[in-house]
């Protein structure tokens, strides 16, 4: 269970919806693919303003757009639910 709740970025949805690759984004925003990758499995533990400010002009987003606070409760309801679906299917 997450105490605080959690931050998700939305960057794979983002990415999805502007039709770039990722390639093309991590060129525009200059950063490693790797590091892109990281961002949108939601997979880094720090995030970077720096980084941050560059996928929202290359992707013409605010930040709420790519970030989302997930409450604890939300959390703890969603996870349920995955484990409800893996041990039905």
């Amino acid at each position: 269970m997450e105490r605080f709740g959690k931050i998700r970025i939305n960057l794979a949805k983002l990415l999805e919806e502007s039709g770039l690759s990722k390639n093309m984004l991590s060129h525009r925003a200059e950063m490693q693919r790797t590091q892109l990758n990281h961002y949108c499995s939601n997979t880094i533990t720090r995030l970077d303003i720096e980084v941050l400010a560059r996928l929202c002009t290359v992707l013409n987003c605010e930040i709420g757009d790519l970030l989302e606070f997930i409450p604890p409760e939300e959390e703890d309801e969603f996870q349920e639910r995955l484990e409800t679906q893996i041990c039905q299917g």
